[in-house]
């Protein structure tokens, strides 16, 4: 991609962070256009960056003309207000007819631009898209915009309100699937305007972006939306070389509120600030900060509930929780409104009931709630208006307190989010879903934890997440600054904090995936090109731009490896495979002998065995070591996963049922690794250190011994430790082999494969002694510089494989692995033109459409009754992972094991295909846990009645039901495309059936 260089104007302040990391901002002459990288700047406003994409060749009209039409055009909208130097600029680019890419912060003003756009298209006469990521922001731009222009209409799997309007707001989604049907709106589009368009790196649904961009219509000019991202050029540079147009990007650091940034130690005091608003970081107030932690000692450990509380200190009788301090000097201080972001709903709920005795509002304030509330209410029925949710939040509401999160009935968060923005909620509990969309700043916003599961892990919170959220704090016109406060414990290093404080934001990276009804639409579609998709993707376009580093890297590799010469190489390469292949069978051969069937049964208490130590810091290559040994007593073994506690004598059976830990009495060394944080290290017995008992993995066991000690039932006392060790030093001192069981003849050991490894080491240790070069001089080193050489080798083999796979298609071989799995399964033919079961699965794209289809052509939807498929189809919707969900009743838990089973053929094939799938993980991702509640609401069943036979939340439940008359929506299109009548009228029938009351109520905001 090519820039035009313009002249700069000085930043008017020089000690903000202004730009991205340069190397993202690189220039590149590879053609004779050149770049335009300026930064404007004027008053106390801080300076924006304005660069631009051009396609190669692309040939620029002269400046002067287009400053011409600038001129002789009125603005298509003037704001009361005067426009900061990025919104100009993305105005003035949008004046000029070219495509924009704006990446600020939250709450910066991007919706500005979205607003001219609109007008622009509006006094044109052209039709404009407006995209976003969620229904509820969605609905709520749709209030907006209809307020500020007549002509909106709304596209969402939910609601369709005027589809024929000039401006159409609708999720992705809804515009993805308008492309592939070659829906007459996309012909007419002459503006499409991506909103959060920084969620195309979302792992799951990111495609969709991707997808979108690349089949938008080719006339068609985008204004792209976007938090701030580091290298918002090479975005800009795909969109210009894919659509063959200028793609500009407006950049800016600045904030319209500056951010303080501070830090609560959790069981202390008060407030450490450890970033200022000129986001310089106060390395003494964080330390401060971190000596002020109080950790909690193991008999401190809080119960609630019977379960183990982590993390902040929550309240004992007569105390006061850190949560309940940290409002209390928030509200003294004058800091509210406030957000506290939770990652959990169950402890969003948690902390703002430990706000009982906390009023934060005026009797007026208490009367303007309750009317706003039962006004909303008013849509219910008597029943819904009974649910404790309903009941319960109220009394909480008109205290100025609210809970915002996914589990909530939408119309009770609706509510709360428009009592939040009167400015009659002071203190909101919500999950991170709060910080996405539309602008509701706050003074202050509070991190309640820093920790947050991700689907797989608990992980620490990134910086680009921190800046998301914290860029509620500040609202604009109104606070001089907005306050950050993270509430940390004793887990959080220094280190980490710092990253989190102070890191950049997060990169847009491609989350591009192949999926079926992809495959499937693209062949269906007239000018469909699924190569042409996957070469112009944005995934590719990294892959191409990576290029030039991986040949860099390589090159310094092999100059590093060819500067190695080695005396006798090729004998030394011989000798050096000969002990890759030792330590190879040494580790089979230990592997079989610690099999759990083969040494559980000799894990008892008191037997003596020799263990490895805790790895030394020396980076010698592994195999010059010996392994650094010593010796301890068993005191337990412990199954980790895989078996229940009666099944012990079947793992000794099928090894293949258990990972086990072995309780160790050893000599350790504690050491403290930055906050309050205990490193054990177990060393040899002669080593000074303590007697520790340690858990270790079986196949850190090198040897077991024939020999048992006596063993005091209590190793608490010290002296009674230290003593078990002594007698062990003692039977080392006359038996320094530790007399160790003989596989064969102790343990019984006869597998052919133990005694084909034994004959092998047998044989290379003769070969060893014979090896003319063992006794060679510096053999040690000349080994360790051979070994360096190895691995360099190793490492350009990988980077000249990944180069290979950049410069094919991405994607080439999973994309012949998925249409193997297509034909074989008769969606398509040998010449990819798409069968009958495969235009059902291109209609389905809010399931899994394989699974689904194939139930669909077996029969089994249309032999049961409404209700019972209405349960079924409840499986492919709930993502949720409830702990102890009741099971279903005989005839639903029939039809889901039919489910599986369909579902088990399908991965299976898709396996033999070549396509890499985990069999079991996919079938368990299908959940029966709202089978009955689903059946029971079908049925005919009241809410609050539906609502006493499920642990869900409210809200869970209701989108998962929603998310299911999406599903039956598309099933009825399904149906129709190959003219089933009789399963149309079915789906038809279930979605009358589901579609009522609370469920389907409908927003405030429309």
């Amino acid at each position: 991609m090519a820039s035009v260089k313009r002249k700069s104007i000085e930043s008017q302040q020089e000690d903000r962070p202004l730009l991205p990391p340069q190397k993202q901002l690189r220039e590149d002459h590879s053609n004779n256009n050149s770049s335009s990288s300026k930064i404007i700047g004027h008053g106390e406003a801080v300076a924006c960056l304005h660069d631009v994409s051009y396609p190669e060749n692309y040939v620029r009209p002269s400046s002067s003309s287009v400053t011409q039409i600038q001129k002789d055009s009125k603005p298509a909208k003037e704001f009361p207000f005067t426009l900061d130097p990025f919104q100009s600029e993305a105005i003035s680019c949008l004046d000029s007819g070219q495509s924009v890419m704006v990446s600020a912060h939250t709450s910066a003003g991007k919706t500005v631009v979205a607003l001219y756009a609109i007008a622009m298209s509006l006094k044109n006469q052209q039709r404009v898209v407006y995209t976003s990521p969620i229904k509820a922001l969605s609905n709520q731009k749709f209030r907006e915009f209809k307020e500020e222009f007549s002509d909106v209409g709304l596209m969402t799997g939910d609601v369709t309100i005027d589809p024929n309007a000039s401006c159409l707001v609708m999720t992705t989604e809804i515009w993805r699937s308008m492309q592939y049907k070659g829906s007459e709106t996309t012909r007419e589009v002459a503006w499409i305007i991506f909103d959060e368009v920084h969620y195309m790196r979302d792992r799951e649904r990111g495609v969709v972006w991707e997808e979108s961009i690349l089949m938008a219509p080719k006339n068609a000019r985008f204004v792209f939306l976007s938090a701030t991202v580091p290298n918002a050029k090479e975005f800009a540079d795909w969109v210009a070389k894919v659509h063959q147009q200028p793609c500009h990007i407006v950049y800016t650091d600045y904030r319209p509120t500056p951010l303080q940034h501070y830090i609560f130690p959790s069981g202390g005091e008060g407030l450490y600030l450890v970033v200022d608003e000129k986001a310089k970081f106060r390395e003494d107030s964080f330390q401060k900060a971190v000596n002020a932690l109080v950790p909690k000692a193991e008999g401190e450990k809080k119960r609630e509930n019977g379960k183990w509380q982590k993390g902040l200190n929550v309240s004992r009788l007569g105390e006061e929780s850190d949560i309940f301090k940290m409002v209390k000097m928030i509200i003294r201080r004058q800091y509210d409104p406030v957000i506290l972001f939770s990652f959990s709903k169950r402890e969003c709920e948690f902390l703002a009931m430990q706000m009982a005795k906390m009023d934060l509002n005026q009797d007026d304030e208490k009367a303007n709630i309750e009317t706003i509330f039962w006004s909303a209410m008013d849509m219910l029925s008597d029943d819904d208006k009974k649910l404790p949710q309903v009941s319960n939040m109220l009394p909480l509401l008109k205290r100025g307190i609210g809970v915002h999160h996914s589990g909530l009935l939408p119309i009770l968060k609706e509510v709360i989010e428009i009592l939040f923005q009167e400015g009659l909620i002071k203190c909101l509990f919500a999950t991170e879903t709060f910080s996405i969309g539309l602008n509701m700043p706050a003074k202050t916003v509070v991190f309640t934890n820093v920790r947050k599961f991700d689907g797989d892990k608990f992980r620490w919170l990134s910086s680009g997440e921190y800046i998301q959220m914290s860029g509620r704090a500040g609202r604009r016109g109104i606070d001089d600054r907005g306050v950050c406060i993270l509430m940390v414990d004793e887990k959080l290093e220094p280190s980490t904090a710092k990253m989190m404080l102070k890191g950049s934001a997060d990169s847009l990276n491609s989350a591009f995936h192949l999926s079926y009804n992809m495959l499937l639409n693209q062949m269906r579609c007239e000018d469909g090109d699924l190569e042409n998709l996957l070469r112009n993707s944005f995934f590719q376009f990294q892959a191409d731009r990576a290029l030039p580093d991986l040949e860099k890297q390589a090159k310094v590799l092999e100059e590093e490896r060819n500067s190695m010469v080695i005396e006798e190489e090729e004998n030394l390469k011989n000798y050096y495979d000969l002990i890759q292949q030792y330590k190879s069978l040494k580790k089979d051969v230990r592997d079989i002998v610690f099999s759990p069937k083969h040494c559980l049964s000799y894990l008892q208490s008191g037997r003596l065995v020799c263990i490895q130590c805790t790895e030394s810091d020396d980076k010698s290559p592994s195999f010059l070591i010996e392994d650094l040994v010593t010796w301890g007593v068993i005191v337990n073994f412990d199954r980790v996963k895989g078996v229940s506690d009666v099944d012990v004598d079947d793992a000794i059976r099928k090894p293949e049922n258990a990972n086990y830990t072995v309780d160790v009495l050893t000599r350790c060394v504690v050491t403290k690794d930055g906050v309050a944080k205990k490193k054990i290290k177990v060393v040899p017995l002669k080593e000074p250190g303590e007697p520790l008992i340690v858990s270790i993995p079986i196949d850190q066991i090198n040897i077991l011994s024939s020999a048992r000690l006596y063993m005091s039932k209590d190793l608490l006392p010290l002296e009674v430790r230290e003593n078990t060790l002594k007698q062990v030093s003692e039977f080392l001192s006359r038996k320094p082999s530790g007399l160790p069981l003989d596989p064969e003849g102790d343990m019984n050991i006869q597998s052919s494969s133990y005694k084909k490894a034994v004959r092998r080491i047998e044989a290379l240790e003769h070969l060893f002694e014979k090896h003319e070069i063992a006794k060679s001089p510096l053999i040690k080193e000349k080994l360790k510089v051979l070994h360096t050489k190895q691995e360099l080798t190793a490492r350009i083999k990988l980077i000249r494989k990944s180069m290979r796979s950049s410069t094919s298609l991405a994607f080439k071989d999973e994309l012949k692995a998925r249409k193997r799995v297509l034909r074989r399964l008769g969606y398509i033919t040998s010449d990819d033109v798409v069968e009958l079961k495969g235009k059902v699965a291109c209609e389905i794209s809010s399931a899994d459409e394989l699974t689904l289809t194939e139930l669909m052509f077996n029969g089994v939807l249309k032999d049961i009754k409404v209700e019972e498929m209405v349960s079924l189809l409840s499986c492919f919707v709930w993502q949720e992972k409830l702990q102890d969900a009741a099971k279903p009743r005989e005839e639903l838990d029939l039809l889901f094991t039919q489910l599986q089973d369909t579902a088990r053929r399908v991965a299976k094939l898709q396996l033999e295909c070549k396509v890499q799938i985990d069999v079991e993980n996919f079938v368990s991702s299908f959940r029966p846990d709202i089978m009955e509640a689903v059946y029971a609401w079908a049925k005919g069943s009241k809410f609050y009645e539906i609502m006493e036979i499920t642990k869900v939340f409210e809200g869970s439940l209701i989108r998962a039901i929603r998310r299911l008359e999406e599903v039956l929506q598309q099933l009825i299109e399904a149906a129709k495309s190959i003219g089933e009548t009789e399963l149309e009228a079915k789906f038809e029938e279930a979605v009358s059936k589901i579609k009522r009351d609370i469920v389907f109520a409908a927003s405030l905001y429309l």
